[in-house]
Parts: C-alpha cells; structure tokens; sequence
C-alpha cells in the first residue's frame, strides 16, 4: 500500500515538473525580422483605405534556437492608401502598413513602421504627347496590384515576451 501511494506520489510530482517545463518564456527583440508574404491578390482598385489585408509568415523565425513565430502564421495589415490608375497617364499606388501578427499561445508580435508600397508606371508624358497630337487621353498609368507570393520583410516593434507550450 505504502508503495502504491508513494509511486502515485512520483507521477503526480513528475507531472507537474513537467508541465511547468512545457510553457517557456522567449523574448523576441525589437528588430527582429519576420519574411511575410501575400497570401491574395490586392489591386489598388478593388480595395478601400481602411481594409485589413491578410499576410503569412513565410519561414520559421528562431529566437534562442526555438521556434518564436512559426511559418504559416497570419499577420494583419491595413491599406492607406489605394488610388486606381487614371487617364492622362496617372499611375495606380497601393499602401499596405503591417500591423501585427497573433500567435497560437495568443501574444500579438506588433510590427514597427513596416509596409508594403507599390505603384504602377507613370505614363503621364506619353498621355500629353498622344492627347496634342490626337485629343484622345487614351493611355492611362499602369495598375498598382500586389500578387500572390509577393514577399518582403516585416519589423518587430519592441521587445516582447511570448509563452511556447
């Protein structure tokens, strides 16, 4: 009897150290680079200033030899700006700033000054051009669009402790 309770005792004590070893503290530094990439496809035309596009994390990103933000993790970002192109050559700009991603432990990593800027050709010169010798402003600016896959680099922007289970 006695050993029955001191071996149910072990387990229990066992069990508990080991659930206390399996959530870990890790602090991700400000700085600390997070590839993301696009997980749509957002044309400055088809969206509005305000709107919250989706990104993915595309590689592992390791602090301390440990996985701190796993690949497949969604970020959020927001457009400012999106201006389709126009006549007389106007380009399209799109501008998506990062914002933050939330991890399965449900820590929000928050992304410093870290965005996306993209804008079509200008072809304003070639419009005036076209427009004096044929008053017709046929060629608009090309289209700011990002595509699926698209890939840059995102910020930390403090330090900023997260739980691993």
């Amino acid at each position: 009897m006695k050993k029955n309770i001191l071996l149910l005792l072990a387990v229990f004590i066992c069990s508990i150290m080991g659930f206390a070893q399996e959530k870990k503290e890790v602090i991700i530094k400000a700085g600390t680079v997070v590839p993301l990439e696009a997980i749509s496809n957002v044309r400055a035309s088809q969206v509005h200033e305000g709107q919250n596009i989706d990104f993915k994390v595309s590689r592992d990103v390791i602090v301390d030899k440990i996985v701190a933000i796993p690949a497949g993790t969604i970020a959020k970002g927001i457009v400012y700006e999106a201006k389709r192109s126009s006549w007389f050559g106007t380009k399209g700009r799109l501008g998506i700033k990062l914002r933050y991603l939330t991890l399965s432990s449900g820590d929000n990593v928050n992304f410093s000054s870290s965005e996306v800027y993209i804008t079509g050709k200008n072809r304003t010169p070639l419009s005036v051009v076209i427009f004096c010798f044929t008053c017709l402003p046929l060629p608009c600016g090309s289209k700011a669009e990002m595509k699926i896959g698209y890939e840059f680099d995102a910020s930390v922007a403090n330090n900023t402790t997260i739980t691993l289970e």
